[in-house]
């Protein structure tokens, strides 16, 4: 996946759908989602591993994805994967602006962000670390609390982002109930941190 557009042409689409943007600044939001197949960073706790391996997904074109969009009707596009930075999203994301739509990225900043987007998502992985960047570029730092370590951890994240990031912890669905009071304790202390929840699961949407 080190070569952006070589191996596809066409982007590995593994699904789209309209639903609410679940967790972060955009909660609640009506949003298109468009996730993106493959992925070499390995979350062990990823919940669609499914979406790893490229070649399992269907090529669509920049065009198709784009008039499925506009018949969706919906205007907040979320590009997510995956690791949809793999990809050269340039051509993509032109043609998204072109129909008039705003466009998020949820990426975990390992590759270079290459396209133009309304609004940069980065939720660092320790299994392959964001780059420096890419978290230059983030308007919203997302760091998922799996381990209490991964606080320490979320803080030499934050470092890295411009002033006007909001910097988000989320605690791992699986781990909510064990780590969630201490999250809360710790944003108390470090006031600069915001709580994000993947409500989606809570009220059973995708």
């Amino acid at each position: 996946m080190s070569d952006k557009t070589s191996e596809y042409p066409l982007l590995p689409v593994m699904e789209t759908f309209h639903t609410l943007q679940g967790e972060g600044a955009h909660t609640g939001r009506s949003a298109w989602f468009i996730r993106l197949g493959g992925c070499d960073v390995g979350c062990v706790w990823c919940d669609v591993k499914e979406s790893w391996d490229a070649a399992q997904h269907s090529p669509r074109s920049v065009e198709e994805i784009t008039q499925d969009v506009i018949a969706s009707g919906a205007g907040f596009v979320v590009i997510t994967g995956g690791e949809p930075a793999a990809y050269d999203l340039t051509p993509l994301t032109r043609s998204l602006h072109s129909a008039g739509c705003e466009i998020a990225l949820e990426t975990s900043g390992a590759y270079p962000i290459l396209g133009e987007f309304d609004w940069v998502c980065v939720s660092p992985k320790k299994f392959k670390n964001a780059l420096p960047e890419a978290l230059q570029m983030a308007d919203e730092l997302k760091v998922v609390i799996y381990h209490p370590s991964d606080l320490d951890w979320a803080e030499q994240n934050a470092s890295m982002v411009n002033a006007a990031c909001m910097a988000f912890l989320q605690p791992e669905y699986s781990r909510l109930e064990q780590h969630a009071p201490m999250i809360v304790d710790y944003i108390k202390s470090n006031p600069r941190w915001r709580l994000s929840l993947q409500t989606h699961k809570v009220i059973h949407i995708p």
